[in-house]
C-alpha cells in the first residue's frame, strides 16, 4: 500500500506544470536591484561602522543567493503539506514571540525584537507573519463555513490578532503589529467575511491603535504621530529621519542625481539601506526610477492575485492571497513612512531593503507562490 502511495506521488509530481514563470522574474528582478541599492545606499555607512564600504554587499549577497535557494526549495515542497503544520507552526511562533520579550531577547535602540546575535539572530515578529498566514489559511480552508459564523469564524481570528499583535507590542514594534492585523483581516475579507463584520473590525482596530498612542507609556509613539504632522518642526530631533528622506527625495527630481551620487546616504540619512532604502532609490534614480519600481511592485501583486484566483483548492486561494496582501501591505506602509503620509515605523521594503531574516522569509513565501502556481487550475486543465 505504501508503495502504491508513493508512486502515485511521484506520477502527481510528474504532472505539474513550471511554476509561475512572470513571478519568478519579477521577484528575482527586486532581489538583484536590491543588492545593487543595498550596496550603493550602506557604502559611506558600511566605511564608517566596519572600514570596508563592500560590508552590507557581501552579507546581502548571501542572503540573496541562500534566500533563491529557499525558494526553489519550498517551490518543490508540496504546499498541502502545510495544513496539517499550520497550528504547530503557529504555536512555535507565539512561543518564539515570548521568547523575545525575555533576557532571552536582543535590545537594540530600545526595542526587543531579535532572538540571538549577529548572522544567527532571528525576528520572530517575521516569522509570525509567514505563520498566521499559513493558520488562517488552513482554518478556513478546511472548514469555508466557519466565516460565515461570528463564533467559529469571527471571533477566534480576534482572538489571534489581538494575541499576536498584543505580544509583537511588548517588543515594541506597532509596524509589524499592524501588518499582521492586516494580513489577518484581508485573509478573513477573501475567505467571505460579511461587510458588517468588516466595518466592525476597522472600526476596533482604529480604536485599538488610538489607545495604544494614548495609553500611559505611549508618549514616544504620540511623539511620531504629532512630528509625521509637521516634520520640520523638530527637524533635528524626532523628525530628523524623516526630513533627511524628505530631503533626498526632493534631491531626486525627475531623473534622479544618477546611481551611486546619493548626497542624503552620505552618513545624512541613518541606516540608509534599511527602511529607508526608497528615499536613496529615489535620490539617485529619481521620480522615474520609483515610478518602475513600483510598476514592478504592481505586476508582481497582480501575478500573486492570479495565482490566488486559479489556486486548486480553497487552502491554496487562501494562502496565495495572504502572502501577495502582506507584499502588498509592506510596499504601501514603506512608501508611505519614506513620503510622510504616515508616522514612522519600521517597515522594510520587500524584496530591496537590507535583512536577512526578511529577506529569506520573502523568498519563502515566493516559493510557496510558485509552489501553488505549480498546481494551478490553468495546469489541471493543460493535463
Amino acid at each position: 500500500m505504501a508503495e502504491v502511495k508513493r508512486r502515485q506521488r511521484r506520477k502527481n509530481r510528474k504532472k505539474l506544470v513550471p511554476g509561475d514563470f512572470w513571478f519568478t522574474v519579477l521577484v528575482l528582478a527586486l532581489v538583484i536591484f536590491g543588492v545593487i541599492m543595498v550596496f550603493s545606499a550602506s557604502y559611506y555607512s558600511a566605511l564608517n561602522t566596519s572600514g570596508s564600504p563592500y560590508t552590507y554587499l557581501i552579507r546581502d549577497l548571501i542572503f540573496a543567493v541562500s534566500g533563491f535557494g529557499i525558494m526553489i526549495l519550498f517551490a518543490m515542497i508540496d504546499y498541502h503539506k502545510f495544513m496539517k503544520w499550520a497550528p504547530y507552526l503557529l504555536l512555535l511562533s507565539i512561543l518564539l514571540l515570548v521568547l523575545v520579550v525575555t533576557p532571552l531577547g536582543t535590545e537594540v535602540n530600545g526595542a526587543k525584537r531579535w532572538l540571538g546575535a549577529g548572522v544567527l539572530s532571528i525576528m520572530p515578529g517575521e516569522i509570525a507573519k509567514i505563520c498566521a498566514i499559513l493558520a488562517v489559511a488552513a482554518y478556513f480552508g478546511s472548514d469555508p463555513g466557519r466565516i460565515l459564523s461570528f463564533r467559529r469564524g469571527v471571533l477566534p481570528m480576534i482572538a489571534l490578532i489581538g494575541l499576536l499583535c498584543g505580544l509583537v507590542m511588548l517588543q515594541p514594534n506597532m509596524s509589524t503589529a499592524i501588518t499582521i492585523a492586516g494580513i489577518i483581516v484581508i485573509m478573513m475579507f477573501v475567505a467571505g467575511m460579511q461587510y458588517r463584520y468588516l466595518i466592525g473590525l476597522f472600526v476596533l482596530g482604529g480604536a485599538g491603535i488610538g489607545a495604544l498612542i494614548l495609553a500611559p507609556g505611549g508618549e514616544y509613539r504620540l511623539s511620531r504621530v504629532t512630528t509625521f504632522l509637521d516634520p520640520f518642526k523638530d527637524a533635528s530631533g524626532e523628525g530628523y529621519q524623516v526630513v533627511q528622506s524628505l530631503l533626498a527625495l526632493g534631491s531626486g527630481g525627475i531623473f534622479g542625481v544618477g546611481l551611486g551620487k546619493s548626497v542624503q546616504k552620505t552618513l545624512y540619512l541613518p541606516e540608509p539601506q534599511n527602511d529607508f532604502i526608497l528615499a536613496v532609490i529615489g535620490e539617485e534614480l529619481g521620480f522615474i526610477g520609483i515610478l518602475i519600481l513600483m510598476t514592478v511592485y504592481l505586476l508582481l501583486i497582480w501575478r500573486g492575485i492570479r495565482i490566488a484566483l486559479q489556486a486548486p483548492d480553497r487552502f491554496g486561494m487562501l494562502l496565495a492571497s495572504g502572502i501577495t496582501s502582506m507584499i502588498g501591505l509592506q510596499v504601501i506602509l514603506n512608501v508611505a513612512v519614506v513620503t510622510s503620509s504616515m508616522p514612522a515605523t519600521g517597515v522594510i521594503l520587500p524584496f530591496v531593503s537590507y535583512g536577512g531574516n526578511a529577506l529569506w522569509l520573502f523568498m519563502l513565501a515566493a516559493g510557496i507562490m510558485l509552489n501553488i502556481s505549480r498546481h494551478s487550475k490553468e495546469g489541471v486543465q493543460k493535463r
